[in-house]
């Protein structure tokens, strides 16, 4: 799984708009189906506007219709893990956050493995207002 998805997200990583900080960055997802889908980060002149590679390649599964994420690749030169609302949205299509893996592979391509759970281990949801 992780050599498809994180080969996947290094290609994504290529079509990173990151004209104010330099700091491109590649995701992708991989879904209950089998799917992947990526994307990689656009940034804007209005900072605020700016779009995670993760929320992008989140977003693409999700009009494609799916609503379950497995997996997650995130490739930068220095490995960061999701951001806290990346986090976020990943656990909004993730049923069992423990069982959704993370990679997070640097530059030299050196990956670090978590579980959603481990990065995010209590998340916002719907139920905590009587939505769901």
């Amino acid at each position: 799984m992780s050599g498809r998805l994180v080969e996947a997200a290094w290609a994504a990583r290529e079509q990173a708009y990151a004209p104010y900080s330099g700091f491109a960055v590649g995701a992708a997802v991989e879904t209950s189906s089998g799917a992947i889908y990526t994307g990689c980060n656009v940034e804007n002149a209005a900072y605020s506007l700016s779009i995670c590679a993760e929320r992008v390649a989140i977003f693409k599964a999700v009009a494609a219709g799916e609503r379950e994420i497995t997996a997650l690749a995130v490739v930068s030169e220095p490995g960061t893990t999701p951001c806290g609302a990346c986090r976020q949205v990943l656990a909004e299509f993730a049923p069992c956050p423990q069982e959704v893996t993370i990679i997070a592979v640097n530059g030299q391509g050196d990956e670090q493995h978590y579980t959603l759970g481990q990065l995010l281990p209590v998340n916002f949801s719907g139920e905590e207002l009587g939505l769901l």
